[in-house]
């Protein structure tokens, strides 16, 4: 018996708490909440990488962890690479041949392709609706959406930053993700 009313009680309370905790309020949806959305999470993404690049020394751009993997500055320009990359064929352009990863190797040269890249690819996110990001493609053979290209370009840009930080860990530096970020409305 006196379980049943310790449950009882711990029930009664619970409905108590539940009704004077006012609901979080919803948000309002964008007019293009998945594109909305997406370019949100690639502009946090991308600054990280930017500011990654920027940080790291020019002296460790040729840095290789093993003999057998890209340097620093390899990585820096293989992003810039793909982003023009999947940018432009989630618009359905065609896409512009750099080559940045093969032509570039100073740090100045390399930060400066990896942000015009950004720049293209933040038009690319910028004027995608879903709508338009419904509209199927082709990559390799695969049928997709443009905005699963556009997920994917994100989501390649994350992996790459993952190598960066453990290039950057390794030379003993903080990667920008990292470091103690301002609290929500400290500026």
């Amino acid at each position: 018996m006196k379980k049943t009313l310790c449950i009882l009680f711990v029930a009664a309370a619970g409905a108590c708490f539940a009704q004077e905790t006012p609901a979080p309020a919803q948000a309002t949806a964008p007019a293009n909440p998945i594109s909305t959305s997406e370019k949100g999470v690639y502009g946090y993404i991308s600054g990280f990488v930017v500011a990654a690049a920027e940080k790291m020394p020019e002296a460790d751009y040729s840095f290789k962890p093993t003999p057998e993997v890209r340097s620093f500055g390899q990585i820096v320009g293989h992003v810039a690479d793909a982003q023009y990359f999947f940018c432009a064929t989630a618009t359905g352009e065609k896409p512009p041949m750099k080559n940045i990863e093969k032509t570039k190797t100073s740090k100045a040269d390399l930060v400066a392709a990896l942000k015009e890249a950004v720049a293209y690819c933040e038009k690319s996110y910028g004027a995608m609706t879903d709508t338009e990001g419904a509209q199927m493609t082709k990559l390799m053979n695969f049928d997709l959406s443009r905005l699963t290209l556009l997920s994917l370009n994100t989501a390649h840009l994350d992996e790459h930053y993952g190598n960066m930080v453990t290039y950057m860990r390794l030379k003993g530096l903080v990667p920008p993700s990292s470091e103690k970020q301002p609290s929500q409305g400290q500026k």
